[in-house]
């Protein structure tokens, strides 16, 4: 039997009005991949930040225990120095820094008060080849690298501070697959290393593959977990959920309407004249969803963000809304005409991180509560109550600071922030990505009954299934441009046939 490596005893942790942990018990064995799952807001990143020192020893109650022993963590430094990291979703890394650089930040190599320049290479360029990133010179520039790339330089910073204990939070969330794959690899051979890891990750596939132990939290407790070869995704969704999710993907009651958006020859490219996406023809209909899949760097942000009127680049080719030709050059003339996006990058362009889940609904249509000079505050807060209650966001209040939201009523806020004037066409850009499952069936519910209320949805995904499941038709890119039209009334379209078309192929035939 392995050893415990780190035992956490009845932790709890409050916030104003909030219970985030209540007495949480768990135990890390040594030389493991432990799966933490649960839904946005069970827990899971406040119960890191005590294991990391994030919140410091005397502001929770309960033991953490190494070894045995227990500490008492004061600062993210003193758990790093008894072998504990984190791998941050968001990457903490210099980007104009080397690798050398960025991997001993803190920690570098000195000698008679001098950094030992060539040795501190020399531990890189093992690193490097440990993580297999032969390609990859310690004078790299890590801005010059790919997030895929990058996320391993962040491994080894941590792995060079002799960390016992690495804690992934999302880790392949802006992975591609073959990165994916790479990731799992070395996260095994760090195991047979004797690395022990917390893994944290909505993707059960993921985590079916990766881990030998599964945990579950809930509202801030802990359901239970066993063995991975004791357990299936369905078991694993009920602890999450408590219920049991049928029929992720609901069946949508309504026929495609008339034409209301269409784009004809759609060709755009960036200020060096490089061409992005190249003569884009496709039409959306009332109560339709039509999918976008391709792969990264097929085009497809690129159309969403130019039909919501933000392309810095040159365009040609038209655009009509309901017959009439639109020139869109503004996000704000974009939704004076009907057209919403909801983005696939949530923080940076989504939400206003200092501002109330009210501001950040309203903030788009304060003209709507103009009451000569100033803004009528009773209308703001009954029509932001509608669509807080009408989208179930799980929030204290309308005064709640967005960014103490979960990462799936963060993205309803979003979703509410469209919805406030009603749009003719809603384009969703990764609606669910990085959020749980039982968020991701409640935003496919909501899609649906947008659709059956006879608005257009476009809806991009890199998720075939969450494509299968709720479109009606789907448009496959490759390369900027559209190389397959699918219908997919009846949900008969295969994963093999997508990706075929995805990947620049053809099916004979």
């Amino acid at each position: 039997m392995p050893d415990i490596l780190l035992e956490t005893k009845n932790i709890i942790k409050d916030f104003p009005g909030v219970r985030a942990l209540d007495n949480i018990s768990l135990k890390i064995m040594s030389n493991q991949i432990h799966a933490l799952c649960g839904e946005n807001g069970a827990g899971k990143s406040t119960l890191i930040k005590v294991l990391s020192g994030v919140y410091p020893a005397g502001s929770y109650q309960g033991q953490i225990l190494i070894e045995g022993q227990e500490v008492n963590f004061e600062n993210i430094h003193q758990a790093e120095a008894n072998g504990i990291a984190v791998i941050h979703q968001e990457l903490t890394l210099f980007k104009d820094l080397n690798v050398a650089e960025n991997i001993f930040m803190g920690n570098e190599i000195a000698r008679a008060g001098y950094i030992n320049w060539n040795q501190m290479y020399a531990e890189t360029q093992k690193w490097l080849t440990k993580l297999k990133l032969e390609d990859v010179k310690p004078t790299t520039r890590v801005g010059d690298l790919g997030v895929g790339k990058q996320q391993l330089i962040e491994i080894a910073k941590a792995l060079v501070k002799n960390s016992r204990l690495l804690i992934l939070d999302e880790p392949t969330a802006s992975l591609t697959d073959n990165e994916v794959e790479l990731l799992m690899d070395i996260l095994r051979d760090l195991k047979n290393d004797g690395v022990t890891c917390i893994y944290i990750s909505h993707k059960l596939n993921e985590v079916f593959e990766i881990a030998d132990y599964i945990s579950v939290l809930r509202d801030g407790e802990y359901i239970g977990g066993d063995n991975k070869s004791s357990l299936d995704e369905r078991e694993i969704v009920k602890m999450m959920v408590g219920r049991s999710i049928e029929n992720m993907y609901p069946q949508k009651n309504n026929q495609a309407g008339k034409e209301i958006l269409k784009v004809d020859g759609l060709t755009l490219s960036n200020w060096d004249n490089k061409e992005i996406v190249e003569n884009i023809n496709f039409t959306l209909h009332q109560g339709e969803i039509l999918g976008i899949f391709g792969l990264i760097g097929a085009g497809r942000t690129e159309i969403a963000n130019t039909l919501f009127g933000y392309w810095p680049g040159q365009k040609s080719g038209n655009v009509y809304l309901n017959g009439n030709e639109l020139n869109i050059d503004s996000p704000r003339e974009a939704l004076n005409n009907g057209i919403a996006l909801v983005s696939e990058d949530r923080k940076r362009f989504g939400i206003m991180p200092p501002m109330s889940v009210k501001e950040n609904i309203t903030i788009s249509f304060l003209k709507r509560f103009k009451q000569m000079l100033v803004i009528d505050q009773n209308q703001e807060i009954i029509q932001a109550s509608e669509l807080v209650n009408q989208l179930r966001i799980k929030t204290a209040s309308l005064n709640t600071k967005i960014v103490n939201l979960s990462g799936g009523n963060q993205q309803k806020v979003i979703l509410a922030k469209n919805l406030l004037e009603t749009p003719a066409v809603l384009i969703l850009d990764e609606p669910t990505r990085g959020i749980d499952v039982g968020a991701k069936q409640e935003i496919y519910g909501l899609m649906k009954n947008f659709a059956e209320n006879s608005m257009g949805i476009i809806m991009i995904s890199s998720e075939l299934p969450e494509v299968l499941g709720m479109s009606d038709r789907i448009l496959v890119m490759h390369e900027g441009k559209i190389t397959k039209e699918f219908a997919n009334q009846n949900k008969n379209v295969s994963q093999e046939e997508i990706m075929v078309y995805a990947t620049g192929g053809k099916i004979d035939g």
